[in-house]
């Protein structure tokens, strides 16, 4: 193979749907002042929208980056952050390999050291651990507030609550379904639990979201309009 020419490098986007910054826009321009800072000219711009966590066989446009790399005899691969390449130690590592196979380096628009010293090796690593530990970060707190809106009953992207119906990224009320949760608040006001006011709904023939109506069912309902 030809040598690689460092003037001459592929860009890599990516972002994600848990994120809301680092956009393909902002990561363009951070590369871009870079290249022309660097004297480096950018001869292939791939963009990817996937999580940090995907494996680099299933990411399309990194492999493609791949054989641009090749093709131009480009030695490098930018990416505006070191976080953008993953966000997980491994594929960081497997990404950065697959590069080198490529006769390229990958370096960062944000000036993070490409040098290959213990000192560079270990900067590199401790940001790969970092980049790993924000998106564990990151889907622990969206579980816990999907649990939390769960628990009250909110609309958390999947379906609805009894009562209301998904309408884009918002709920609304379902007139019926509310006719029939007063119903229920009425029987249960007059003393009827949960099983009983489920079995009236049941030999009513009352429509349900299920095939029958369950007192689990009943005290969801009756715990989320309490």
């Amino acid at each position: 193979m030809k040598p690689s020419d460092p003037t001459l490098a592929v860009a890599y986007l990516r972002t994600s749907t848990d994120e809301q910054i680092n956009g393909p826009k902002a990561q363009r321009h951070a590369i871009g002042a870079w290249a022309k800072r660097a004297g480096v000219r950018v001869v292939a711009w791939r963009v990817e929208h996937l999580s940090g966590g995907t494996p680099v066989e299933d990411r399309p446009r990194f492999m493609r980056a791949l054989l641009d790399l090749r093709e131009h005899r480009a030695g490098l691969l930018v990416v505006a952050k070191r976080d953008r390449l993953a966000r997980d130690v491994v594929i960081a590592a497997t990404a950065e390999r697959l590069v080198a196979d490529a006769r390229a380096s990958v370096v960062t628009a944000d000036g993070v050291t490409s040098e290959q010293t213990p000192e560079g090796q270990l900067m590199r690593g401790l940001l790969d651990l970092f980049a790993q530990y924000e998106r564990a970060m990151i889907r622990a707190r969206t579980k816990a507030a999907m649990l939390a809106k769960g628990r009250r009953g909110e609309y958390t992207g999947g379906q609805a609550p009894y009562g209301y119906r998904a309408s884009g990224a918002n709920v609304v009320m379902e007139p019926d379904e509310q006719t029939v949760i007063g119903i229920i608040r009425d029987i249960s006001m007059k003393g009827a639990g949960p099983a009983e006011i489920a079995r009236r709904l049941n030999t009513a023939h009352v429509p349900c979201r299920g095939s029958v109506w369950h007192a689990r069912s009943v005290s969801r309902i009756l715990g989320r309009t309490a």
